[in-house]
């Protein structure tokens, strides 16, 4: 099977675009329970041709593997939406059902699995729902494994069980987005503030925002705050923009709502708007939420630059989602990542849309340190001088700090091999390694300090100048 997917790889290579070919790796990456690589291929193939049926129900079936159940739920239920015909699309349904602990409805999906394609089988979740109905939960199906493209008449499922719901009480209710058939990421992030190193100050803006005013409804409510808003994230790439976003749905143990550009334009016209609209009922029907836009000025961009193109209708209607003016944003926070601020449209900024713009700068000393013991963790670092590390990596990026451990790991892992033990890694190598490397975010301090000084009437700019240290 590895010399298969090999040759299906250079398959690909040779001719990136075929969509049948896409498919037909990913579903052996899947078969072989390589979910990262499956999932990357299958939406290779939706980005060049998103009613992919194929790519539609792989994506439906890593997402179950991966234990995403509410994902796999609405991906599934999306496609019997779409193509009801699709008995692969029902039986997953059904083994999804089971786990959440509802047997008619398991059972049902299950015989409309069947009545569509005989030949399709599972007898380890027809054992199961065979058994009679008691007060308790069942327990989780036995023998789980990887689900093939096609279950096969008489073929016994083996292997471990691969996961379990880990909220089986608080999942979110995604079942109404059934005719959503884009491949957006939801989640419930296990990550919190505490797991991202510094920036004390955008946390507790970020608390002030979302967290405090769920916490204290009604004492938010008697000053007319309503829990939600908008809060564009803006600086140097690398510096932890994506990973608070996701750390703030931890948080609030909130459903983390993904977006990317890709997700939302379409060829077609009208239909970005209708994707961009269906995004945000997704966020709505799932409350606390947080509806996160990564590089959004691709699809918030100045307007006075695009006078003649279809790009201003989706952002106009972008603003009007914002406003709540087709659906209540009560419990949604928008966030909004860029590393380019300047190019993100006005009107975005307007108090009630993106009211709150935090800069997030490169760590301090003191976030470099947090960042830094974080980063060892797992590792076999000895003796770590997290301080001594954090002096030599001035105005480094968390991700450049990532880059610092992984060429310090690469070194030692040579001499691992060779030796056949494991061979420390300590302070001196990581500080060696730092010195090999130049801070990312110097590159776009120079860009931004032109904007800084010279487009910076409303003063949107100021942070950068007091980073810098410049008056002006």
């Amino acid at each position: 099977m590895s010399a298969h997917l090999d040759a299906l790889r250079q398959a690909v290579a040779v001719s990136p675009d075929n969509v049948p070919l896409l498919v037909l790796l990913a579903d052996g990456c899947l078969d072989q329970f390589l979910l990262s690589e499956a999932k990357q291929y299958f939406q290779r193939a939706l980005a060049k041709d998103s009613h992919h049926l194929g790519a539609q129900l792989g994506l439906a079936r890593v997402a179950y593997q991966e234990g995403n159940l509410s994902e796999a739920v609405v991906r599934a239920e999306a496609i019997t939406a779409a193509h009801p015909p699709c008995a692969e699309a029902w039986l997953l349904l059904s083994r999804l059902a089971f786990l959440e602990h509802k047997l008619n409805e398991a059972r049902e999906h299950y015989a409309k699995a069947r009545s569509l394609d005989p030949n399709l089988r599972d007898q380890g979740l027809e054992k199961d729902l065979s058994k009679p109905s008691t007060g308790a939960p069942p327990p989780p199906p036995e023998n789980l494994k990887p689900l093939p493209a096609t279950l096969i008449e008489g073929e016994e499922p083996d292997g471990p069980s691969a996961f379990e719901s880990e909220h089986p009480a608080d999942e979110p209710n995604l079942s109404s987005a059934a005719a959503f058939d884009l491949s957006v990421e939801f989640e419930r992030p296990s990550i919190a503030f505490a797991d991202v190193g510094g920036m004390n100050a955008v946390k507790e803006d970020i608390r002030m925002k979302i967290i405090y005013p769920l916490k204290n409804a009604e004492l938010f409510r008697q000053y007319g705050k309503k829990t939600g808003g908008g809060v564009l994230l803006y600086g140097p790439p690398g510096c932890g923009k994506t990973l608070l976003s996701r750390a703030t749905a931890g948080e609030i143990k909130g459903t983390f709502i993904s977006i990317g550009i890709h997700q939302v334009l379409d060829m077609w016209l009208g239909n970005s708007e209708k994707n961009l609209h269906k995004i945000f009922e997704l966020a709505r029907q799932n409350t606390p939420a947080i509806l996160f836009f990564d590089e959004v000025d691709a699809l918030a961009s100045d307007r006075a630059n695009m006078k003649f193109s279809a790009g201003r209708n989706v952002i106009n209607q972008f603003l009007a989602e914002m406003d709540g003016a087709t659906g209540n944003n009560e419990g949604i926070l928008i966030l909004g990542a860029t590393n380019a601020p300047w190019q993100v449209d006005p009107a975005f900024r307007r108090p009630g849309r993106f009211d709150r713009v935090l800069f997030v700068p490169p760590p301090d000393e003191e976030a470099r340190v947090s960042i830094i013991e974080l980063m060892a963790k797992g590792k076999p670092v000895q003796k770590l001088d997290a301080r001594a590390l954090a002096k030599r990596t001035k105005d480094f990026s968390g991700a450049d700090l990532k880059a610092v451990f992984d060429v310090a790991s690469e070194e030692k892992l040579a001499v691992a091999m060779r030796e056949n033990r494991i061979v420390p890694i300590t302070t001196d190598d990581l500080i060696r390694a730092a010195k090999s490397l130049q801070p990312s975010t110097r590159a776009w301090f120079e860009n931004a300090k032109n904007y800084a000084l010279y487009a910076n009437q409303s003063g949107f700019y100021n942070d950068i100048l007091a980073f810098l240290g410049i008056k002006k």
